[in-house]
């Protein structure tokens, strides 16, 4: 049913079946919003519905903990389920049951018919804007539509690793932005900040992270993936923009990482309970001088460790008193979000952020990713290894 749905009808043909073949009294599906603050309802534009809030709400519990949550009272029960692909949190599929027409035995199905509906809506997302526009609580600027539409997902989820990132402010992001992709034994993942505002600082990250796209998928390493990435931001600027950034390959099997620091955004890794930072020789952004030489370094990552790659646009946020966001309230927020999963840890450190901010408005975006590393089991994990 789904390969024969036209894209803009997904949802409608599932709830169709849902209601015909379970007796639903109600079906609904809810968009998380760019800024992952609330659910949108998918409905027949242009008319809408109010949203939910992600944090209280049932379909929001079910949204965090990914796993069913299930409401019920005399009158029926409501079963909410996660909708993800790979660890990417896409939706919550809320379906409403009259008194005695639900059973627990129905939940895997339901939970197979939630997933189908994940993949179903990325494929779909190429042809129709229906869940796009759904996601949207306010309008995007070009920038930030931009910015979003670059991006591979807000999370990625592996035996080996666990990924998420968030941009703020999500209807406004200009420069920031991060990209990653895993093949059998690697993880390439770029965290990047373009210098500017708006439409400028969008064009630039977008050049950049093609180039670098274009780079790594005619096989090339990451040295010659920077320069050449290197001499498009020049060859278009001539020196007058450039673009920070760092790129990282992690081996999956032994945890070895390449590395090459082009720039402001830092890598900070919370290891056995401390937080310290990679320190990492700096070398020259993208695009600052013609044929830039760049050079890899290494270091090791192991089982249990979570990295976090932060932009300039958190770790230099003052408070209203002038007290920049330092160490001490990064280890807050980590602090507090050690329990998270990634793909949630980016949304919960960019709140501290705007807490330690307050009512003052962000000079600069903002860009969080938080990464997980599990390992791969095998005598050359790398699980007993040293780093630098």
């Amino acid at each position: 049913m789904l390969r024969a749905a036209a894209p803009h009808e997904l949802f409608d043909k599932v709830r169709e079946v849902i209601t015909e073949r379970y007796g639903a009294r109600a079906v609904e599906l809810l968009m998380a919003d760019y800024a992952l603050t609330s659910l949108q309802p998918v409905t027949e534009l242009p008319d809408t519905a109010e949203p939910l809030s992600l944090h209280n709400s049932a379909p929001g519990r079910a949204f965090g903990a990914q796993e069913p949550y299930v409401t019920g009272d005399a009158a029926g029960v409501t079963v909410h389920l996660p909708v993800s692909v790979r660890g990417d949190r896409v939706a919550v599929l809320s379906v409403g049951f009259p008194a005695g027409r639900y059973a627990p035995a129905l939940l895997g199905e339901l939970r197979d018919i939630a997933d189908a509906l994940a993949h179903a809506i990325l494929v779909a997302e190429r042809d129709t804007d229906v869940f796009l526009r759904a996601r949207r609580a306010t309008r995007l600027t070009l920038a930030a539509e931009m910015q979003w539409q670059l991006l591979p997902g807000r999370a990625c989820s592996r035996p080996e690793y666990e990924l998420g990132g968030q941009l703020e402010p999500a209807y406004a992001i200009y420069g920031d932005s991060f990209d990653w992709s895993a093949s059998a034994d690697h993880l390439t993942l770029s965290v990047n900040n373009g210098m500017g505002e708006g439409i400028d600082a969008a064009l630039l990250t977008n050049l950049a992270v093609s180039a670098l796209r274009n780079a790594r998928r005619a096989g090339l390493g990451l040295v010659d993936q920077v320069s050449l990435a290197d001499q498009a931001v020049y060859g278009q600027h001539q020196g007058a923009r450039h673009l920070a950034l760092l790129l990282l390959r992690f081996c999956l099997r032994t945890g070895e990482v390449e590395v090459i620091d082009a720039g402001s955004p830092r890598i900070w890794r919370l290891r056995s309970g401390t937080l310290e930072r990679i320190e990492l020789e700096a070398q020259l952004p993208l695009g600052m001088f013609e044929d830039t030489i760049y050079e890899c370094q290494r270091f090791r990552v192991l089982p249990g460790d979570r990295l976090f790659f932060l932009s300039d646009g958190v770790y230099d946020v003052a408070s209203p008193g002038g007290e920049r966001y330092s160490e001490y309230a990064l280890a807050r927020a980590v602090t507090r979000t050690r329990l998270l999963p990634p793909s949630q840890v980016p949304r919960a450190v960019l709140e501290e952020l705007a807490g330690h901010r307050g009512q003052i408005e962000a000079a600069d975006d903002a860009m969080v990713v938080c990464l997980d590393w599990h390992g791969r089991e095998g005598p050359d994990s790398g699980a007993a290894g040293q780093d630098n």
